[in-house]
């Protein structure tokens, strides 16, 4: 089992129909077109390209809150169900999603230590707050409100979560875009201890130092994949 790929995409397209196309129409914009890839059970794969190029689409296809048009969607060697209920499942226990602006993935009201409580509960889980934060940069900071951290120590934040919710793979829109290079450094750092802990890291990003960081890199343009990078 450990082996087998954490997503496997078979020619998967998505298309958007026009707002002004008429039932039984079959023109529309291409999110995706075709796309075969295989995402390992570990390391940082990087999707990258151009405003436009299907990078926000296809995170939607793996967070399973986008159906594909065609294709097949394979997570942990089973074909993921076109059943919302199933899908739903699968994101509540598997999938870590960490938006790229800071605020949307915690809950403002609560505190830092409550916020990790929140995710972990969320998966039928318990957490050690002062360990996890500990391990993020993050220590001390237990009974702060979301408001009193930088924009960084929000999205290492995020990434704490995702470890208190045990969750195999997380998926990242342009988690360093917001930030200052002090801040994006210690985002990278929290993205490399998911690595270490056996956590599959997904993230879209321009951020040249994602990309060197990436163990593969899928580049895409026009909803196609167009290269390939490994890690020599």
């Amino acid at each position: 089992m450990t082996d087998t790929p954490i997503f496997q995409l078979e020619n998967v397209g998505v298309d958007y129909p026009l707002p002004s196309a008429r039932k039984g129409d079959v023109a529309g914009v291409v999110g995706l077109d075709g796309v075969d890839l295989t995402i390992p059970r570990s390391g940082l794969t990087v999707l990258a390209g151009p405003s436009g190029s299907g990078k926000s689409t296809l995170l939607r296809v793996l967070s399973l809150f986008q159906t594909p048009t065609r294709g097949r969607v394979v997570f942990e060697g089973t074909p993921v169900s076109s059943s919302p209920r199933r899908r739903r499942a699968l994101r509540r226990d598997s999938i870590g999603l960490v938006f790229q602006t800071p605020t949307e993935n915690l809950l403002p009201h609560l505190s830092v230590a409550d916020n990790l409580h929140a995710a972990a509960q969320s998966a039928r889980r318990r957490c050690d707050p002062a360990a996890l934060l500990d391990r993020l940069g993050l220590g001390g900071t237990e009974q702060w409100r979301i408001g009193a951290l930088s924009g960084g120590q929000q999205q290492r934040l995020a990434f704490a979560c995702v470890l208190a919710r045990g969750c195999p793979v997380v998926l990242a829109d342009e988690p360093t875009s917001q930030l200052d290079d002090s801040s994006a450094s210690h985002v990278l750092d929290a993205i490399a201890l998911l690595q270490a802990e056996g956590v599959a890291v997904v993230a879209s990003s321009h951020d040249e130092r994602v990309l060197e960081q990436g163990s593969r890199v899928f580049r895409l343009r026009a909803g196609r994949v167009i290269e390939e990078e490994n890690e020599p």
